[in-house]
């Protein structure tokens, strides 16, 4: 039986007007296919959030309120596109590989929100930032995207944005499986339901930690793929 690494992954990521999910409004997104022999095809978006970007966002992705307001697609629009993309892979039976899927997953699903559509119902996805943690617990240094493509080889195909890391997750995710051929065997429900029992304890964990280090645990959730909105 081909092993979920070999076949078709879609790939997903989006950029954003500020760090945290729940409030974060999208700026650029990538949503595309990827895998099994057969050529990539990536669509894009570039969003006009409706507010002005801060400046420390535009830092990270690039993209400044100008542009955003003058070449941006509607925001309700873009959202659902998006969201019939991922949609479109889950029910042909395709995962969707994102990195920290907790942060993209949740932005995509407040967005839908706040625009009058239904929550976002997950389909199986494959997260590297959480399988590497379980798979190299110990491992020192930072556990970002640009972290984890240098430890298992992987070349960023640019500068980032969107695309660019959507990409490279997905490379981090296959060179996972390859390196842990446990993970490449487990099925795609068995993976996705392993990274959300991963994610908790990992999660609870460190907010016990900072407990114990007398530092608030508040912002530290467990939720995967996204997080609750109770």
């Amino acid at each position: 039986m081909t092993t979920w690494n070999l076949g078709r992954l879609c790939v997903f990521d989006t950029e954003t007007t500020g760090p945290d999910p729940t409030t974060a409004l999208l700026v650029t997104a990538c949503v595309g296919e990827v895998g099994a022999g057969q050529d990539s095809d990536c669509r894009t978006w570039l969003i006009d959030p409706g507010c002005e970007i801060p400046a420390e966002a535009t830092a990270v992705h690039g993209v400044g309120t100008e542009r955003a307001r003058a070449e941006g697609a509607d925001a309700a629009g873009a959202i659902a596109e998006i969201r019939d993309a991922l949609y479109g892979a889950w029910e042909s039976g395709v995962p969707v590989v994102t990195f920290n899927a907790a942060f993209d997953l949740t932005v995509l699903d407040r967005e839908l929100r706040r625009h009058g559509m239904d929550p976002l119902d997950c389909g199986p996805v494959i997260d590297p930032f959480v399988i590497d943690r379980e798979v190299d617990k110990y491992r020192k240094g930072k556990r970002t995207l640009s972290a984890a493509c240098e430890v298992y080889g992987v070349v960023p195909g640019g500068a980032h944005d969107a695309t660019v890391d959507a990409l490279a997750a997905a490379e981090v995710a296959r060179a996972i499986a390859a390196q842990y051929p446990h993970i490449a065997e487990m099925p795609l429900a068995e993976l996705h339901a392993a990274q959300a029992t991963w994610h908790a304890e990992r999660q609870a964990d460190f907010a016990a930690y900072l407990r114990r280090s007398g530092k608030p645990a508040d912002d530290v959730h467990g939720d995967w793929p996204l997080l609750s909105s109770a």
